[in-house]
């Protein structure tokens, strides 16, 4: 991916603009990070860019990118911009195109995310990222007080990259967080979501965790029992354990998954019914949660004869065949009672054994 990203810097390069990887990618290079995508900042406007390659498949030019299909990788390119004026505490009134990289730096973020790399493969220092990213911390380009109010997801950004870097935040970026995090009631709960999910998941969460409460970000999120939550390595467990369903959106797995969790959290996960109703994925989130034996967990379901009623030896219709009867009502009730034979050890899961047990109820 990288030596398709130079040669489309050079591409780009061959129609007389300039070009950079920049953002995540340098940084996580330099870290000796694993990485996911690539993005470009230059010179062309959307419009140049679009006669360059023909294969634009998005195109915001409001805000001055294009994604394209580069040798089958999709890249997104942003023209050098700066903005102007913010509209909720999140997206620029104004963006006016720019001639130079530096200028375009001097509107994003963070230093350790302004490292650039050429059309040569140099990497490219305008803001002291290499410093930063050294001695490990997070700072804002400019004025943290003006960088925060302009785009207030960048509060939770900041504490994302701490918890994921394993980064300290710089005194006076803390200082400005923690005065401006009433800012957060007023972001989409989605994006919130988004970076709290990266919290979330991550092997250094417990770090994140403390920040956000340290910062006293926690109530400003909706998070009011962030502090008492048990740390565990699953993200939807620590969700789970928030009591937030109604103010966050959840997709429908992670909505049923968190109900699920906390339906099982005060039943026996050791025994086998509540193992085979909601499953070893469940019961597993739970005795994380718990703090108990996964491995006797592991080995009960194991021990259970069947995972599912598709497990049965007899299937519903040579079960009314037996019984000489057409489906109905009946037989609901009819696999419920042989699931839990089978589960109590009391029926062996045969044909034969099944067929006779039908026979002696019927």
């Amino acid at each position: 991916m990288y030596d398709t990203a130079l040669r489309l810097l050079n591409k780009i390069n061959e129609y007389g603009y300039v070009a950079y990887m920049v953002g995540g990618y340098p940084r996580d290079l330099y870290l000796k990070r694993s990485f996911t995508d690539i993005d470009i900042c230059t010179d062309a406007t959307p419009m140049e860019l679009m006669k360059i390659f023909p294969e634009v498949i998005t195109s915001n030019s409001e805000y001055g990118s294009v994604t394209i299909i580069f040798e089958q990788i999709k890249f997104e390119i942003t023209t050098f911009r700066k903005e102007f004026g913010y509209k909720n505490n999140r997206h620029p009134l104004k963006v006016e195109y720019v001639d130079t990289l530096e200028e375009d730096l001097q509107r994003r973020d963070f230093t350790i995310n302004t490292l650039c790399i050429d059309k040569d493969g140099n990497q490219i220092d305008l803001l002291n990222a290499k410093e930063d990213l050294d001695n490990k911390i997070i700072k804002c380009v400019g004025n943290p007080k003006i960088r925060l109010k302009e785009d207030a997801l960048r509060i939770l950004r900041a504490i994302r990259f701490a918890t994921t870097l394993n980064f300290k935040i710089d005194k006076t970026l803390k200082y400005y967080i923690k005065r401006y995090g009433h800012l957060l009631k007023k972001l989409s709960k989605d994006r919130c979501k988004d970076e709290l999910d990266i919290i979330f998941s991550s092997p250094n969460k417990e770090y994140g965790i403390n920040l956000l409460i340290e910062l006293k970000l926690a109530e400003n999120l909706g998070l009011n029992n962030l502090k008492n939550i048990k740390i565990t390595p699953s993200m939807i467990v620590t969700w789970a354990q928030l009591d937030v369903l109604d103010k966050y959106n959840f997709n429908s797995i992670e909505k049923e998954t968190i109900q699920k969790i906390n339906k099982v959290k005060d039943l026996n996960i050791y025994d086998k019914h509540v193992l085979y109703d909601y499953g070893l994925y469940i019961c597993s989130m739970v005795c994380e949660l718990k703090g108990e034996d996964k491995k006797k967990l592991n080995e009960i379901y194991i021990s259970i004869p069947i995972k599912s009623k598709l497990d049965i030896a007899l299937k519903p219709m040579e079960i009314c065949e037996i019984l000489n009867k057409k489906a109905g009502n009946f037989l609901k009730d009819l696999i419920k009672d042989l699931e839990n034979q089978i589960i109590d050890g009391k029926l062996e899961n045969t044909k034969e054994a099944i067929t006779e047990y039908l026979k002696s109820v019927s």
